[in-house]
């Protein structure tokens, strides 16, 4: 587990009080994460932090807003930020079981989500519903359990982390994992790329910037409007293009 304070907030809670002013506690909002390279990585501040990290970081900047980030497990991210007051997660997935459990603060990018085999496997990424009866591998947590499930995917392993997943393809264990495409890539440097085989995408998603629901509408509107001052000048597609992201 690992905590960062980014720059704003850290400068917000270190500066000291005039003589004679009233005692001003800033809260910060804290934010709750895991890693997923290229959006969201742990390498911050010595190699860059992730797209997404990148986006919910100017956006605090934007807003005047603190933030204390802390990397969990993703799990943990969704029950922390699911029963702590004025914890926000990301990248949230938005769908009709988390409705009304989160309040949806920043949508923030689109994510595609693919099978990856082992080249020449038992898994036809070509035809992946020829594979049904295969183990897949999908991050605990994740709200494509049960897109997976309605699909016909019966043996599905949960794995903690995305890189564990991985793990489990490439050592045997399962036939297939199901993840987010640049995720997924991102996971698998340092592989032979002839090793493996992408399917073409099967489902794509919204994911958000999501928080506990005593946040109220007028820092929802702050933040938004951060997003899309964003989009407008340019910063969202230049975090983006850093990252090699297209969206």
């Amino acid at each position: 587990m690992k905590f960062f304070v980014t720059p704003l907030a850290a400068c917000l809670l270190s500066m000291p009080m005039h003589a004679g002013a009233t005692a001003h506690k800033i809260e910060p909002i804290h934010v709750v994460t895991s890693e997923l390279p290229p959006l969201v990585m742990e390498g911050r501040p010595a190699s860059p932090a992730g797209a997404l990290y990148d986006m919910v970081d100017e956006i605090a900047r934007r807003t005047g807003t603190p933030l204390i980030i802390e990397f969990v497990p993703w799990k943990r991210a969704l029950f922390v930020s699911g029963t702590r007051a004025r914890t926000a997660v990301f990248p949230l997935t938005r769908n009709p079981e988390r409705e009304g459990q989160y309040r949806w603060l920043v949508r923030l990018y689109h994510e595609h989500f693919v099978f990856i085999a082992r080249a020449g496997g038992r898994f036809d990424t070509r035809h992946p519903a020829r594979s049904k009866q295969r183990k897949v591998a999908i991050l605990r947590g994740s709200a494509m359990m049960k897109d997976l499930q309605a699909r016909g995917y019966k043996h599905i392993v949960e794995a903690a982390t995305v890189a564990e997943s991985v793990r489990y393809l490439t050592s045997g264990m399962v036939d297939a994992v199901f993840g987010d495409e640049a995720i997924m890539r991102a996971m698998l440097k340092g592989h032979p790329e002839s090793g493996f085989a992408f399917s073409g995408p099967i489902n794509s998603t919204t994911t958000w910037l999501g928080g506990s629901l005593d946040f109220g509408p007028a820092e929802e509107a702050r933040l938004q409007k951060a997003m899309r001052d964003m989009v407008a000048d340019g910063s969202y597609a230049a975090i983006l293009k850093k990252y090699q992201l297209s969206q």
